[in-house]
């Protein structure tokens, strides 16, 4: 890949206008409200050593209420021997991969941190299974879930997994050894946009984590890729003729860039300037309305991957020293 975007001067002050619904705030506190009613007492099931393969961490099966009162799965990981209330980072997983096996993720545990991981509803490959189902039906879209519900915001797919984000924090501060009052958010792609949008959503956070986050400036993004998974929407576009505003609008109630502007927890953002996935001048859009305290890695010749463990190790970094 070359670089095919902005070039990166032009990419640090690239600050596109909001097309935001005007009642997207009253959207969302409606969309929790209702969530928050229905939901019941996470269940944090431990998982005996011989099984998760795993001596020094603790893990525990979870089990959360989600987007309407649906269970949604996850695995919390923690140092054992640890007795003080531990600070924890809910971590979002990419496109079509679940929450996989609990030893996928000891990175943040061996750094002292506990780690959530919340299964993307309805999700999951061959590397990392999914356990939660998506009972919710859709009209006919092409295959894949950016579409999915697309042709109404309150059926919208992301409005579920963007829910189930924010529970997923209420989750984890419902732990008895984990510390409420630390508990931040990563993810990388689509879990960096699920990671922006839980930044705006989730109140008390102490901090961040958004590499390459997908689902920004998307009526940019698929004017300048072809790559999936925004290759799904033009492919959606091609058999509904007539209906661009309508699919824009509902996209424009779960746009990164707009979660962006509400958000105020510390964040570290990662871009790779030949990234032909979650382009560059998307991740900036975001990066560049982001309202609170902010930092970027930027990685010239990485596309996809990103930093990748080069970054891994700047965001243990910058947890160690928020504590």
């Amino acid at each position: 890949m070359t670089h095919f975007d902005l070039p990166l001067e032009q990419l640090e002050v690239f600050l596109p206008p909001r097309e935001e619904p005007g009642d997207f705030d009253d959207f969302w506190s409606d969309t929790l409200d209702e969530a928050r009613s229905l939901t019941w007492p996470a269940r944090f099931d431990p998982v005996a050593p011989a099984d998760s393969g795993l001596s020094g961490i603790d893990v525990d099966d979870v089990t959360f209420a989600g987007f309407g009162g649906h269970p949604v799965r996850g695995w919390l990981l923690r140092p054992r021997g640890v007795d003080d209330p531990l600070p924890c980072v809910v971590q979002y997983i990419g496109y079509n991969s679940g929450r996989g096996l609990a030893h996928q993720h000891t990175v943040l545990p061996a750094a002292g941190f506990a780690v959530l991981v919340m299964d993307t509803r309805g999700q999951g490959s061959g590397a990392f299974p999914g356990a939660t189902a998506d009972p919710v039906g859709s009209a006919p879209h092409p295959a894949g879930r950016l579409t999915d519900g697309i042709d109404d915001p309150a059926h919208a797919y992301y409005r579920r997994v963007f829910c189930d984000a924010v529970l997923a924090v209420d989750a984890a501060r419902s732990h008895p050894h984990l510390d409420p009052t630390r508990v931040s958010v990563w993810g990388g792609s689509q879990g960096g946009g699920i990671a922006l949008a839980a930044a705006a959503l989730s109140e008390g956070l102490r901090f961040a984590a958004i590499d390459f986050p997908f689902l920004s400036a998307m009526r940019r993004a698929v004017s300048i890729t072809d790559a999936p998974p925004y290759r799904e929407l033009v492919t959606y576009l091609q058999t509904r003729r007539g209906e661009e505003e309508q699919v824009f609008r509902t996209l424009s109630y779960l746009d990164g860039v707009h979660f962006a502007a509400r958000a105020r927890v510390p964040a570290l953002f990662s871009v790779g300037l030949m990234d032909a996935v979650c382009p560059p001048s998307t991740v900036f859009a975001a990066y560049n309305h982001y309202a609170g305290d902010k930092e970027i890695r930027v990685y010239p010749y990485n596309g996809h991957e990103g930093g990748g463990p080069v970054h891994q190790r700047e965001v243990l970094r910058a947890l160690a020293q928020r504590g």
